[in-house]
């Protein structure tokens, strides 16, 4: 399997796209006037308690107050740690009103929400996590192989005890570091020591809301967790960032051998793989599969909802084939789109309907299988009897839709627009309601092109009967700048 990374920085953002045999898997992109804040650790300032949610606003210095629920609030013994007693207190116990307090961003703000926040603070390397004020070592779940489990614990451990650890902070071991040796594990512990060392001398300093550490810009953050032996080669556009992987890979990875390549070719490199069209695919509802059938992915406020249609495809056997290869050419894609538009939160899929339960079984092991790889945390439900999935996918970032696009100011977010049918009724009605009041013997109607071409053409018979009824004559004038649904009756 050949994976590639390639890296496009410019003034305006820095942009990452992870290839997969040749398709675009994942795509990353920082705007550097509204750059993310996960990971960054903040002295804010309590604005209110909510008792009733459990929570509360804090003023981190961002433009919306951020929110904390008080699971995500720690309790810290006279050493700094956190308390082991897990059993829950009111936020109102927890927190008060002004006081300060030292949070990590854990998700970003998305949509009409602030940024949500924990006091669980952790520091990220390339191969280990750092726990500032706990004492655990633990080890990611995605590494599965016991004996590698068992083999990483013991070096840690023997690093530790060499370090002259002495509880000072808990660690967690990452998948990124499977392969890692004692030295680089060794490495790792001396680089998040010294960073936590810097970190606790900016809180000592007491001077309000502050940021307190910024997590690295994004292709360097791309480099250190996406970064595994089966990345063959890294492409970037500018020779600055070049050099800062190329020297950060040298430091921490020099086992791998990924090739790192400054690009300097006329074309851009997100033509390179047609990345730019599939970013602008991505933006769309609808998913062309190559059997013919589609997906429809529609995003909500509460949820994803995604849709599979057998479209034009008609199968070559017997129906239930057909629904099954439509299903399950879809289950990858559904997975493959997942990751590129980073849609997160619940997520209902609504394959098209299986009575045979080893078809239903095929579909969820496909699309199981197609989720592995994905690097956001994912749980999925069973085929349930309206043949829908349920899943949910961790989201601590905007989508890519809600990075690139904003609402239409015409449809405001709804993504339709009232018939020109429905607003000649309404007009109608506004007519009706201003003959009643007033005795003028002319109304002018103002609309745009498309409204009064109907009234002048469909609706020309009823629009002679309202004439009639109410005394008066309708006249019509075009406004280039009103939308389909603006309109306005005034007397003439």
């Amino acid at each position: 399997m050949s994976e590639e990374i390639l890296i496009n920085v410019t003034l305006m953002e820095t942009r990452v796209a992870l290839i997969e045999n040749g398709l675009l898997q994942e795509v990353f992109i920082e705007r550097h006037n509204k750059r993310g804040h996960v990971g960054d650790v903040f002295r804010g300032k309590v604005v209110r308690v909510m008792p009733g949610m459990e929570a509360a606003f804090v003023d981190i210095g961002l433009e919306r107050a951020a929110f904390i629920h008080a699971s995500d609030i720690s309790m810290l013994d006279p050493a700094g740690f956190e308390l082991k007693d897990t059993s829950p207190r009111p936020v109102q116990d927890l927190l008060r009103e002004g006081q300060e307090l030292i949070v990590q961003v854990a998700k970003d703000a998305i949509s009409s929400k602030g940024a949500r926040l924990t006091t669980n603070l952790t520091l990220a390397s390339r191969n280990l996590v750092y726990l500032p004020r706990s004492k655990h070592l633990g080890i990611s779940q995605r590494l599965e192989d016991e004996k590698s489990r068992e083999r990483l614990l013991a070096l840690l451990q023997e690093v530790l005890a060499e370090e002259g650890w002495d509880e000072s902070g808990g660690f967690i071991i990452r998948t990124a570091a499977e392969a890692a040796s004692k030295d680089e594990i060794a490495q790792d512990v001396r680089y998040l020591r010294r960073l936590w060392t810097k970190v606790e001398q900016r809180i000592s300093r007491r001077e309000g809301i502050k940021a307190v550490y910024r997590e690295v810009p994004l292709y360097m953050r791309t480099v250190r967790d996406l970064i595994t032996g089966e990345i063959e080669k890294i492409r970037v556009d500018n020779r600055r960032t070049f050099e800062e992987i190329t020297q950060f890979l040298q430091d921490f990875v020099p086992e791998l051998d990924t090739s790192v390549e400054l690009y300097e070719g006329n074309r851009p490199i997100f033509d390179l793989f047609s990345i730019e069209d599939d970013i602008n695919k991505a933006l769309g509802r609808q998913v062309k599969l190559k059997s013919g059938g589609d997906v429809i992915i529609d995003q909500t406020e509460a949820m994803t909802t995604i849709d599979v249609n057998t479209g034009g495809y008609v199968g070559s056997r017997n129906h239930a084939e057909t629904v099954l290869k439509t299903n399950l050419e879809a289950a990858t894609a559904i997975a493959r789109q997942l990751r590129i538009r980073n849609l997160g939160g619940i997520i209902i899929i609504d394959f098209i309907d299986m009575q045979d339960q080893e078809h239903q079984r095929q579909v969820q092991r496909t699309f199981s299988r197609a989720l592995e790889k994905d690097h956001a945390r994912t749980s999925i439900t069973g085929i349930s009897q309206l043949g829908l999935i349920e899943m949910t996918r961790k989201r601590t970032r905007e989508s890519l839709g809600q990075i690139l696009n904003s609402h239409c100011p015409v449809c405001e977010g709804r993504g339709t627009l009232k018939s020109p049918e429905t607003v000649c009724y309404e007009i109608f009605r506004e007519l009706l309601n201003i003959a009643r009041t007033y005795e003028n013997d002319v109304l002018l109607v103002t609309a745009s092109q498309l409204v009064v071409d109907r009234f002048l053409d469909e609706e020309s018979d009823t629009l002679a009967g309202l004439e009639e009824l109410i005394g008066k004559t309708v006249k019509f004038e075009v406004e280039p700048m009103y939308t389909q649904e603006q309109f306005d009756v005034v007397l003439y």
